[in-house]
């Protein structure tokens, strides 16, 4: 179903955007707007309908896990090539939100002490409590994305971990967690565009890292890499979502919906009163 308050969708972005059997990173254009029949302003439009929305049922989500123990939470997993809107998602989507409601970690290179561990042993630290809202900038995908382009583990190593990982977010999803797994696929040109723009600003120097024109030069292999991971990782329990990404307002409004959906199936409800609400009324009244 379509998000209830986003006005503008021909289709079902749960079900286009899906990484189902038989789906083709390749096939996928970076510049499609897959299912939305209004442009940039209609989409800002529906981002600030489904902002307040969103807003509603992540506080609903809160309050009902402050009294019902068995609530689920949420978990968003943004993964990409560097510069293609992670932070904007963070920033417009998942911003919109009340933060004592959000769990937000950004997984970098591995410590010393993580990489003593198998790799999942700082993902699952970080797994949101119930009533949450949980996203990872990056996550244990690194672990077969990068791990497999530079070949930081052995191919048999890399195997295991793809079954590590659905045995994972199995284990999650049977405790009442809805992942939702998405990857902004931007083009290389649009790509190339965004890091110059940050080298033409000083304003945005800090976001500039010279490794990205290296790990462009791999691009080919990280796309193949993708596409195994959505080969071997995309289950109906925790399936992935392809969103093109080179129209920032389209990924936004994309993984709103996604949010949304999830929230609109889990159907918050505000806990009723524990004490006698009348009489608490006349209490207050009288001092």
């Amino acid at each position: 179903m379509t998000a209830k308050s986003q006005t503008d969708w021909s289709g079902d972005p749960v079900e286009l955007l899906r990484a189902g059997e038989g789906f083709r990173l390749a096939d996928v254009d970076p510049d499609a707007t897959p299912g939305y029949t209004g442009g940039k302003t209609h989409g800002q439009v529906d981002l600030r309908a489904g902002a307040d929305e969103l807003d509603e049922l992540q506080e609903r989500l809160f309050a009902q896990s402050r009294i019902v123990a068995d609530t689920p939470a949420v978990l968003l997993v943004l993964q990409a090539m560097d510069s293609a809107g992670k932070g904007g998602i963070v920033r417009h989507v998942v911003g919109s939100v009340d933060p004592q409601g959000v769990s937000l970690v950004a997984f970098k290179k591995p410590t010393p002490e993580e990489l003593a561990h198998d790799f999942l042993w700082r993902i699952e630290k970080h797994v949101p409590d119930a009533g949450f809202i949980g996203v990872f900038d990056r996550s244990h995908y690194e672990d077969v994305l990068i791990g497999r382009v530079r070949a930081l583990a052995p191919p048999e190593e890399i195997e295991r971990r793809y079954g590590a990982i659905v045995d994972f977010e199995k284990r999650l999803t049977d405790r009442g967690i809805r992942i939702i797994k998405v990857m902004l696929h931007i083009s290389p040109d649009e790509q190339k565009s965004r890091l110059m723009e940050r080298l033409e600003r000083p304003d945005k120097h800090w976001k500039y890292n010279p490794g990205d024109v290296d790990e462009r030069q791999l691009w080919p292999a990280y796309m193949d890499a993708y596409q195994a991971v959505f080969e071997r990782t995309s289950t109906p329990n925790a399936p992935w979502y392809v969103v093109p990404a080179n129209a920032k307002w389209y990924a936004r409004i994309a993984v709103q919906a996604l949010l949304l959906d999830a929230l609109e199936d889990i159907d918050p409800q505000w806990p009723a009163a524990d004490f006698d609400v009348e009489a608490e009324k006349r209490r207050l009244a009288a001092t």
